[in-house]
């Protein structure tokens, strides 16, 4: 009997052992940087030179490797797009959620928005900001099912925005339709990247509270 309790028990303990992913090694997780690390100076290069006038010869310079090195981590130039624009995705939704946790239940319609429009234009003009915009400028280039997946990011980043608007809606302090104010909002601080700089003029903050005055009439 004590034999087969015995048993048990480290069959127990294997299986508990067995539960989730296994730890990375360390050439993985130095796989993971050096790819993260060419996905950050594609979107550099893309945003600065646009896809066209960006070579795999240019990242890979730019990266500090070989350009034969490169087709380890991406089958082709536009393999490294897609990977820009949906890693800046996933970057732009955890901020987001982030910036969302750190509100109270209790916090109103106009302080989500604002909460949201601040976090919105980090993405698009902050530190770090190329991914966003190259999505917004070369998004054509993607194929049917390259959009597809990105896209489903974007909407599920977008969904975000509409309890906010819904709130706001309700009680009288936006006037237009919650679904057409989420696009026409958008548009509006997704335009941010063509014309601000900060530290030149307006700071992120400054900047956040004139596009509430300027979409829900609040400063």
């Amino acid at each position: 009997m004590l034999h087969l309790m015995q048993i048990s028990h480290e069959k127990k303990k294997k299986k508990k052992r067995g539960r989730g992913r296994p730890p990375k090694s360390a050439d993985e997780r130095n796989e993971s940087m050096r790819r993260g690390e060419l996905v950050k100076v594609a979107a550099q290069l893309f945003r600065q030179r646009g896809f066209h006038g960006t070579s795999t010869r240019d990242i890979a310079a730019a990266a500090g490797m070989q350009p034969g090195s490169l087709f380890y981590f991406f089958e082709s130039k536009e393999a490294i797009l897609h990977a820009v624009m949906r890693d800046g995705m996933a970057q732009a939704a955890a901020s987001q959620a982030a910036a969302l946790d750190e509100l109270t239940a209790r916090a109103s319609g106009v302080q989500r928005l604002r909460s949201l429009v601040r976090n919105h234009l980090q993405i698009m003009v902050g530190p770090e900001s190329d991914f966003i915009p190259v999505m917004l400028y070369e998004w054509r280039l993607l194929s049917d099912e390259q959009r597809v997946d990105v896209g489903a990011q974007k909407d599920e980043y977008e969904a975000q925005w509409m309890p906010a608007l819904q709130a706001l809606h309700h009680t009288g302090k936006l006037k237009a339709s919650p679904e057409i104010a989420r696009l026409l909002i958008f548009g509006a601080l997704n335009w941010t990247a063509q014309w601000f700089t900060e530290g030149r003029g307006l700071t992120l903050d400054e900047l956040t509270e004139q596009a509430l005055a300027l979409f829900i009439g609040e400063r």
